[in-house]
């Protein structure tokens, strides 16, 4: 039994658990809006609220935590200049799973995870064309 066991397996060893979730992170930071399954979105809502939060703090060492996490990438920066400056004064509860209905191959509960107060145009941007791509 799995008594007082955090956390679901999704079927996966630790690390493809942990790349999945980096990978999420990363989707939903950047395009502020995506679709996958229920149970994986309510488990990535406290994932991304953390690295939020890591984008409120600023400061160096919280821009490498979130480096170990992310990877050093345009997420990262988007994270800590344009969500961090968002959020300022919002004392959590930065994301909503809206439930969206059964897949069509396997049924699976399907839910969109998204920022509250989101940019609708960031959604599908390239990030090749993205305002912080640009700027380095």
């Amino acid at each position: 039994m799995r008594h007082k066991i955090k956390g679901r397996k999704f079927g996966r060893y630790r690390e493809h658990r942990k790349a999945m979730f980096a990978n999420l992170s990363k989707s939903l930071i950047w395009h502020e809006q995506i679709t996958t399954t229920l149970p994986k979105a309510k488990d990535l809502r406290g994932i991304v609220e953390k690295l939020i939060t890591l984008g409120k703090k600023g400061g160096l060492h919280a821009r490498r935590q979130a480096i170990s996490y992310l990877g050093d990438s345009l997420e990262v920066r988007k994270l800590f200049s344009v969500i961090a400056e968002r959020y300022k004064t919002r004392m959590g509860g930065y994301t909503r799973v809206l439930k969206a209905g059964f897949r069509a191959g396997d049924s699976a509960p399907v839910a969109v995870i998204e920022l509250v107060d989101r940019d609708v145009d960031a959604k599908g941007q390239q990030l090749i064309s993205h305002p912080i791509a640009d700027a380095n």
